[in-house]
């Protein structure tokens, strides 16, 4: 039996509640889950009419397991933490006053350009299965890789500049890069979906709501890692300051959105996944428990990572703690998360 890292509870009318050393997820006489504490890491509520006792949230404060709030396009809408688990104040001090240095330029840039060479990699994981069987999507999939990739190459002339500055250049080019990165997987996805572009808010098509669900829980990760390790998950480089919003958790999740969701989403529709929709443009209750278990499986599958093979929940904990370390002045420069295909 797998060890239970995530319990994600989206059933109306189910409750959390802690026995012994465990969880227990349970919809009146029904259980439907068990995690034990010892290993669990996060827990996700993903649906409203879940109900959780004030001893599960006790314990999991206790033992700094972060639990989240998600709406129906998985939107996180609330996080609930134990008051000391980001108390790092060294960290971040360190990280409020990388904004007015070299430091703040130096992990944008990185960032963004992981973030455009993990989409060139993606669009080349995608047409190495096709270079037989497809060698027109194949072609265009690796020139869109190529022509994604070069707008990486011009980062590097943005290091002089504040970081005030260089946000609406570097982004220009990242939109570039999605341009391409967009275009050509719109040519991989089967027609019965009906996808023709990317929509962040508001999507209302299978392809856009699978994604931005996917991004929902990917965020969780994200967010969860930075504040193990110390940071602050509202104080941004790339993402500008807006109250309310978590602009590092962005920023860090730009390094995995295309290997922690994209290509699964991929994948799956390719596979002739079925995603049913509400009325009202949104996923059914059924797909986003099934879409929801195989983000899991997936962020548990392993990628290489400083020459060994390591999950992606793993990756992302990591990287939480390579930026930290950063900013406290222990390593010389940031290393983003740079994907294989």
């Amino acid at each position: 039996m797998s060890i239970v890292q995530e319990l994600f509870a989206d059933v109306f009318g189910s409750h959390i509640g802690k026995h012994s050393e465990r969880l227990i997820y349970a919809k009146g006489k029904t259980v439907l889950a068990q995690a034990p504490l010892m290993h669990l890491k996060q827990v996700i509520v993903a649906s409203r009419g879940v109900s959780i006792s004030a001893d599960a949230i006790a314990e999991c404060c206790e033992r700094g397991i972060p639990i989240f709030f998600l709406n129906s396009i998985g939107e996180p809408v609330a996080s609930l933490y134990a008051p000391g688990l980001g108390g790092t104040v060294l960290t971040r001090r360190a990280q409020l006053a990388s904004y007015y240095d070299p430091r703040g330029v130096a992990i944008s840039l990185a960032i963004a350009d992981a973030k455009i060479n993990n989409q060139a990699a993606t669009l080349k994981y995608v047409a190495k299965s096709r270079k037989e069987s497809d060698p027109d999507s194949y072609a265009l999939l690796r020139d869109a890789a190529i022509e994604a990739a070069s707008q990486a190459d011009k980062l590097p002339r943005l290091r002089d500049m504040a970081l005030d500055d260089l946000r609406a250049h570097l982004m220009a080019f990242e939109a570039n890069a999605a341009t391409h990165y967009w275009g050509a997987l719109r040519r991989v996805i089967p027609d019965m979906y009906g996808w023709t572009e990317r929509i962040t808010r508001g999507a209302t098509d299978p392809v856009n709501s699978l994604l931005n669900y996917g991004y929902g829980v990917l965020r969780t990760r994200v967010e969860s890692a930075l504040h193990l390790a110390g940071l602050d998950s509202f104080a941004g480089f790339i993402h500008a300051d807006r109250p309310g919003k978590p602009s590092l958790t962005l920023d860090m999740m730009e390094e995995f959105r295309s290997v922690g969701v994209d290509r699964l989403v991929i994948g799956l529709v390719n596979r002739r996944f079925t995603v049913e929709m509400t009325e009202n443009g949104r996923l059914q209750d059924d797909v986003r428990r099934s879409f929801a278990g195989k983000m899991r499986e997936h962020l548990q599958a392993t990628v290489r990572y400083d020459g060994d093979r390591v999950p992606i929940a793993t990756v992302i904990q990591k990287q939480a703690r390579r930026l930290a370390a950063y900013l406290r002045g222990e390593t010389e420069s940031y290393a983003p998360y740079r994907a294989e295909w």
